[in-house]
């Protein structure tokens, strides 16, 4: 069983940064791949970056290639999220989540979910 908890959201000018951070509960934190999911209202979750248990195998979403960074630290079981120049549009609710198939993640199925952190764009 993998509790996540997301934190580092909040209200940010557009062009400015956040850093999101998830901290991950359990033995095998290793052994799970993880993503960073967003949901604005009225729209469809979308997956926004994921990350292989090792690291090596790395996704973004064309939306966010270039501005935000994925990463991990398994020695503190925790994910970043790294986001520069925002902009408005991706304001959202972020969620980390996580499976032990990457595959799982990158189609939008992770077994496990937290429970999302607001982050609020303005223009």
């Amino acid at each position: 069983q993998v509790r996540l908890v997301e934190s580092g959201g909040g209200l940010v000018q557009a062009g400015g940064s956040l850093r999101l951070s998830c901290a991950a509960s359990g033995p095998t934190f290793t052994n799970y791949a993880m993503g960073w999911f967003r949901q604005a209202p009225g729209k469809e979750r979308d997956l926004v970056a994921a990350i292989s248990w090792s690291g090596g195998n790395l996704y973004y979403g064309d939306f966010v290639k270039g501005r935000f960074t994925i990463s991990r630290d398994n020695a503190k079981n925790t994910l970043s999220l790294q986001m520069n120049s925002l902009k408005p549009e991706d304001t959202a609710v972020y969620y980390c989540a996580a499976d032990f198939q990457f595959r799982a993640v990158l189609i939008g199925s992770p077994q496990y979910w937290g429970q999302g952190t607001q982050v609020t764009v303005s223009s």
